[in-house]
């Protein structure tokens, strides 16, 4: 899950005040199915633990239903490498991140019954870095 293409190679990290917490204005409904995996706190989410949060699900559901990504890795991170000193520019890009913030719905599953539909979802929640909660329509 990466852009196609970026307009800026590497961002600023954008920081942010830890005593407020922003939550979540867009994109903190369900908008296509019954259920959904909704963010409780801020932190960074890679593209590969979206990945592996969604194989989980698929593994449990059997492939059945539906199942939705309503968050995209946009925000590009950098690292400098080991044992590099400070200085000499900013690190090369090691990968994209989408940040969540409160409310944000995460995953929504369709087409299964309320069981399969939540157990799937926390699955599926234990694989990312953030609290979460299921929510249903």
């Amino acid at each position: 899950m990466i852009p196609k293409k970026v307009k800026f190679r590497k961002w600023h990290r954008m920081r942010e005040n830890p005593k407020k917490v922003h939550v979540a204005t867009r994109g903190n409904s369900l908008d296509f199915g019954s259920f959904g995996l909704v963010a409780q706190e801020t932190k960074e989410i890679w593209a590969n633990q979206i990945e592996a949060a969604r194989k989980t699900m698929a593994r449990y559901t059997n492939n059945a239903g539906k199942i939705w990504i309503r968050i995209f890795t946009d925000m590009p991170i950098t690292k400098k490498p080991a044992e590099v000193g400070m200085g000499k520019g900013k690190g090369d890009l090691s990968g994209f991140v989408y940040r969540a913030r409160p409310g944000n719905v995460i995953f929504e599953v369709d087409g299964l019954d309320e069981a399969t539909c939540r157990e799937a979802l926390r699955k599926g929640g234990s694989k990312l870095p953030v609290k979460t909660k299921t929510i249903a329509r």
